[in-house]
């Protein structure tokens, strides 16, 4: 009896129920790389000859250092309470103590600091922050190639996204003074990344005070995303950083904010764990914003994240086995390609016109031939001012161990070479 007054479910797919409420500017996102590079490979079969290697992902894979895990099991009792948004005191002073000793920069950590569950969450946060969606006029500013949450962040609050291509002659840093003015006017956010991905190119003193300069005359919030900061090749000579670069040129941190994450300095991707630094005004909102969003780290992701900031030795063992990687499979791929060692960063962003075959071509006739999987660039930039500054090239993160690099850059080159037998044939 009971089912002949229930209303009948309709049966109807989420995606064509014209009745189902939605944001209409989820309709804006594009699809992510790896969903492009799961269509490209969808009617490709990878080589059977050859055991799977993946160049395709920049996901950590060196070990997670021992004093972390023990700090997360020792911590197990923060589960029976929940955590504050702002996040503890002694976490934010381990924050604090990490930027004075990296960059000689004197944060507050009560009013400059904040906790965030990785870069992704806080570099997507922030953007519903600071942009003023009720005008149609809002332009956020990012890289081009990029990471793609500064995109989808920038249309789900409403802004339009305006990309700076990145310039090949300066080791691929974005032109920023190909940028128009009446652009630079509009602009609410610009979202830096240095070092970048995926082109590992790291902004400059000079950079730094001509942004510096845009965003004073123009009112602009600058994001520098450096979840890449500790990845680099000399230790004698770290990426400068935004907060440093502030100081440097007796700035303050006025409308500048920095992002900064645990994932690969310390190989710990999934504890979700990083910080945000910078003007406190500003702060101040994006608290009260991620008070509502609940976005929180544990308890127990907080102690690990203490015992991760304050040890440096791991991080310069991580540097080591990074660097002996670069060193090895640069010169490898460079007998064949157009490829050099980056600023900093783990990846090898590597010109692949000469091939033939494009980005996608090359890509895919690789994972069918020789089982390697390498990311299309144009699958990280768009169409903008006249060009896909990605197209043609193609990411190679070296984050698997010494050895499966080294495999991978072996059959990558046999790949190229016989490319070019084939051609002189």
């Amino acid at each position: 009896m009971i089912e002949t007054w229930l209303p009948k479910r309709r049966r109807t797919h989420p995606d064509t129920d014209p009745t189902l409420p939605v944001n209409p500017l989820l309709e804006k996102l594009h699809p992510y790389p790896f969903e492009k590079l799961r269509a490209l490979f969808a009617h490709v079969t990878p080589s059977a000859a050859h055991k799977a290697i993946s160049f395709g992902i920049g996901e950590p894979r060196h070990p997670t250092p021992a004093l972390i895990k023990e700090a997360i099991v020792a911590s197990l009792d923060g589960l029976a309470s929940y955590p504050a948004t702002a996040g503890s005191e002694a976490l934010r002073k381990a924050i604090a103590a990490w930027l004075r000793k990296r960059y000689d920069v004197e944060v507050d950590p009560v009013t400059e600091i904040l906790p965030v569950a990785g870069s992704r969450e806080a570099l997507f946060a922030l953007a519903q922050t600071v942009v003023d969606g009720s005008r149609p006029d809002a332009v956020v500013l990012c890289p081009n190639p990029f990471y793609q949450i500064y995109e989808g962040a920038a249309l789900l609050a409403g802004a339009t996204p305006w990309f700076a291509n990145s310039d090949p002659a300066r080791n691929f840093a974005c032109d920023y003074a190909a940028v128009p003015d009446e652009v630079w006017a509009r602009t609410q956010l610009l979202y830096v990344c240095s070092p970048g991905n995926p082109t590992g190119a790291v902004l400059t003193l000079d950079d730094w005070r001509e942004l510096f300069a845009l965003s004073d005359r123009h009112g602009f919030v600058i994001a520098s995303d450096e979840c890449y900061s500790e990845i680099y090749f000399d230790e004698g000579a770290p990426p400068l950083g935004a907060l440093e670069a502030a100081r440097r040129l007796g700035r303050d941190w006025t409308r500048l904010i920095v992002l900064s994450s645990l994932s690969k300095r310390s190989n710990v991707p999934g504890m979700r764990s990083g910080f945000v630094a910078g003007d406190a005004a500003l702060m101040k909102r994006f608290l009260l914003y991620r008070t509502y969003h609940g976005c929180a780290l544990s308890p127990v992701t907080q102690s690990a994240s203490i015992a991760a900031w304050g040890d440096e030795a791991h991080v310069i063992e991580n540097r080591t086995m990074y660097a002996e990687k670069f060193r090895t499979v640069t010169p490898m791929l460079a007998s064949v390609l157009d490829v050099r060692l980056p600023d900093a960063a783990f990846y090898l962003w590597v010109d692949v016109r000469r091939s033939g075959l494009g980005d996608e071509g090359f890509a895919s006739r690789l994972y069918a031939e020789y089982n390697v999987t390498v990311l299309p660039g144009s699958y990280l930039a768009r169409d903008a001012h006249g060009t896909n500054p990605g197209s043609g090239f193609v990411r190679i993160a070296l984050v698997a161990s010494v050895a499966e690099c080294v495999e991978g850059a072996q059959r990558i080159v046999a790949f190229c070479e016989g490319l070019a037998q084939t051609r002189a044939a």
